[in-house]
């Protein structure tokens, strides 16, 4: 998938994939969750997401509700906070060594 945000083009086909998140639902579910967190070459980061039609990535017109596709552009902030929401450690030690420190 392809989205230019402020003149900036995010491409799943080309960027590096850091790290995914699944609810564990199946994708034919309308609860289902997933989300890829994506590096650019150039060093951005941007969220791949999609859900069902009961999930925070749907779209409504009233009467009924639909799954959706979407990307998301994050400062590294957001990044990170993704990354340690879902204890991905190897990419936090990976992309924000710096970051961290042993307690």
């Amino acid at each position: 998938m392809k989205k230019i945000i402020d003149g900036k083009m995010y491409n799943t086909e080309t960027a590096i994939l850091v790290a995914e998140y699944n609810n564990g639902f199946g994708c034919g579910d309308f609860h289902y969750v997933c989300e890829e967190l994506y590096i650019t070459k150039k060093g951005a980061f941007f969220l791949y997401c999609e859900g069902g039609a009961l999930s925070k990535y749907s779209d409504t017109n009233g009467n009924s509700s639909w799954g959706i596709c979407k990307i998301i552009a994050l400062n590294e902030d957001e990044a990170y906070e993704w990354l340690e929401r879902y204890n991905e450690v190897e990419a936090i030690e990976k992309y924000f060594s710096d970051r961290i420190e042993e307690a």
